[in-house]
């Protein structure tokens, strides 16, 4: 009995003196909270400037060893977590719809600003045909490389992607193929296209690129990517023609795949050669389903159809087919110089049979175009609208 006293004693000697100790840490008050006691509660990372809906979105910091933090958007919990051992916390959760999101961090007692989200759909526009062939060129080279674009470049600059088809071969290099249009221009007409247009990605696959032959394509190839423009529908050999371009915006990651169903003999890629990407119903498949393993929504641009017919074709039709049903959201179409219809085959999926013309030398219906604005997400295409362009010459010009 007496040793049990004994333990009793020393142990209410130990309490107190751990609450006196605890008491004058905190200046004597004898009121500190668990959350005084606990480590600071912090926000480390920072927001990007913006996400796409349906874009992942990361918060870290520092609370109290395992304790559980939550990530609240205007009052709403999205995400919780149990921070480390050493306190470190990183909250995830992916965007929704379009507005802007107050982002606050509570471990249930305390509450730390970690600022305001915009969501926001990634905006993307695509034109038609561009080549500095014909009047292009001498022009650009009397009134400089921003000439064709003075009228357009603020529009296509504003867009988050922009998209066209470079219907030209960029070299000094080669002959002329034996055929009845053969375009070329100069490696100083590229770089306005990115600095001041704003271009992200140019396909090649059509039925000029290889104008002047394999060498004057590389050399297109060479001039563009050291402008910073990335290239689809053509590569040095059929792999590298067939291989995605990917754009990263408002965290999503958007894949842009090139075609061409208008083929001049030896235009095509081989497998040790040098040329364009031939549209082909397995390797859409194929190269679609790749794509959407590395990228969010996959777009498809295809050149094809009859020139000065706006409508589709069924060959035209199957090509969309083959697309879409391997998962892309948006199909673009060139070749027929003039602009014709957009369909929506499904809720989150479009089509654009021919953007027509851009900047090329035009005259009647081949001088009617358009920019064509759309608005993509996570889930693929969620509106869209035609801009009205007219060509003067060969440039263009919002209505």
């Amino acid at each position: 009995m007496q040793r049990l006293l004994v333990a009793a004693a020393l142990a209410v000697f130990a309490a107190v003196g751990a609450a006196a100790l605890l008491l004058a840490l905190h200046g004597g008050s004898g009121t500190a909270s668990a959350a005084e006691r606990a480590a600071p509660l912090t926000v480390t990372s920072h927001l990007p400037g913006w996400r796409a809906p349906g874009a992942p979105v990361s918060v870290s910091g520092f609370a109290g060893g395992e304790t559980r933090v939550q990530l609240r958007a205007n009052g709403r919990v999205v995400a919780s977590a149990v921070s480390g051992r050493l306190g470190a916390y990183t909250l995830r959760f992916v965007t929704k719809a379009p507005g802007r999101l107050r982002l606050v961090v509570t471990d249930g007692t305390r509450s730390r600003p970690a600022g305001t989200l915009v969501v926001r759909r990634v905006q993307l526009d695509a034109v038609g045909d561009i080549t500095f062939g014909e009047e292009v060129g001498p022009a650009i080279a009397s009134h400089g490389g921003a000439y064709p674009w003075t009228f357009v470049a603020p529009t296509l600059r504003a867009a988050d992607i922009t998209t066209g088809n470079l219907e030209t071969s960029v070299s000094t290099r080669g002959a002329a193929a034996v055929k009845e249009y053969t375009f070329r221009g100069e490696p100083d007409d590229l770089p306005a296209l990115r600095d001041l247009a704003g271009f992200d990605v140019l396909t090649l696959a059509n039925n000029h690129a290889v104008d002047y032959g394999r060498d004057a394509l590389l050399d297109t190839l060479r001039f563009a990517h050291a402008d910073g423009l990335q290239t689809i529908g053509a590569g040095a050999n059929e792999a590298q023609a067939r291989r995605p371009a990917l754009v990263e915006a408002g965290g999503l990651k958007i894949a842009f795949l090139g075609y061409s169903d208008v083929n001049p003999l030896n235009f095509n890629a081989t497998a040790t050669s040098a040329g364009t990407a031939r549209a082909d119903l397995d390797a859409i498949a194929e190269d679609v389903h790749a794509a959407l393993r590395r990228a969010d929504v996959a777009v498809c641009f295809f050149h094809w159809g009859v020139e000065l017919h706006p409508d589709p074709d069924s060959r035209q039709q199957v090509f969309a087919s083959a697309c879409l049903n391997a998962g892309a959201a948006l199909v673009l179409g060139a070749h027929p110089h003039v602009l014709g219809p957009v369909t929506r085959p499904g809720p989150r999926s479009l089509v654009a049979w021919t953007l027509g013309n851009f900047v090329f030398p035009s005259s009647g219906a081949t001088a009617r175009t358009a920019i064509l604005h759309v608005e993509l997400d996570r889930s693929g295409v969620r509106g869209y609208r035609l801009q009205p362009v007219t060509i003067e010459g060969f440039r263009p010009h919002p209505d």
